[in-house]
């Protein structure tokens, strides 16, 4: 299971001071220590930018790929916003994430496959909603997969993320438990006979909650998202306790291949 780190975002002070001042240094500091602590790939979130500062989302990855290895995750809802980072990228990124909305359809999914950009499936419909079932889940699945055939992307390109929800929604733990039944079925290849790429945003689990619910809330998700087969974690890449569970879970999937 991949750790991709999700610290570099618009709600960190300290992201949001250095897209202001456009000073790489603190933006580096953070992508530094996310590497140090295992991330293999680093989402990159500026939020939203207005047409004058658009070319935020370039300062972020020139900056980025300035110190680290790691692959990058662009990250907006904004096509525009995903070129300009497109156009400095050294390698080739994971652009995050088309649903099923028509803007994102007719923008977001000719970028990648122009761009032949590995591209984040967000399994939400065409009002932004998350379905509560699997079987919604999976349905909105199909109809991303073949939109991205159409447009000319493999299937070994696209991450299928079937959206972890915030622990304040009032059913928030059938859909938890949904979630990993999906990840479960698109992971082992039952729905298109052979095993996808999955990952989720766990930070969004307890996203203006984190006074209220207990850090091993996000462990105990990530052991069972774990044992359904996610292919990668979307994660604050220096929570120390979060990256210990983590390095475990490997160290006890590695030797039961083993």
């Amino acid at each position: 299971m991949i750790l991709a780190a999700d610290n570099l975002h618009a709600l960190n002070p300290v992201v949001a001071e250095a897209l202001e001042k456009l000073d790489a240094r603190p933006v580096q500091a953070v992508a530094r220590a996310c590497e140090k602590a295992g991330s293999r790939w680093i989402d990159l979130n500026p939020g939203y930018l207005p047409r004058h500062r658009e070319d935020r989302m370039a300062f972020l990855v020139e900056a980025v790929q300035e110190v680290t290895g790691m692959q990058l995750i662009l990250d907006s809802p904004h096509a525009r916003v995903l070129a300009k980072g497109l156009a400095v990228c050294r390698d080739r990124p994971m652009l995050n994430a088309l649903t099923l909305e028509k803007r994102k359809i007719d923008e977001i999914l000719p970028l990648a496959a122009a761009h032949k950009a590995q591209l984040v499936i967000l399994l939400l419909d065409e009002n932004s909603r998350s379905p509560q079932r699997m079987e919604e889940k999976i349905s909105l699945a199909l109809q991303l997969r073949e939109l991205a055939f159409s447009a000319g992307l493999p299937l070994d390109d696209l991450i299928f993320d079937p959206f972890l929800v915030n622990l304040s929604w009032p059913d928030a733990f059938l859909q938890v438990a949904e979630t990993v039944k999906t990840v479960r079925m698109l992971a082992s290849g039952a729905l298109f006979q052979e095993p996808v790429k999955t990952m989720v945003g766990l930070s969004n689990l307890r996203s203006g909650v984190r006074r209220h619910t207990p850090q091993q809330v996000e462990e105990i998700c990530l052991g069972l998202l774990a044992g359904a087969g996610l292919w990668s974690v979307l994660a604050n890449a220096l929570d120390a306790e979060l990256v210990k569970a983590w390095r475990l879970m490997e160290q006890m999937s590695q030797e039961a291949a083993d």
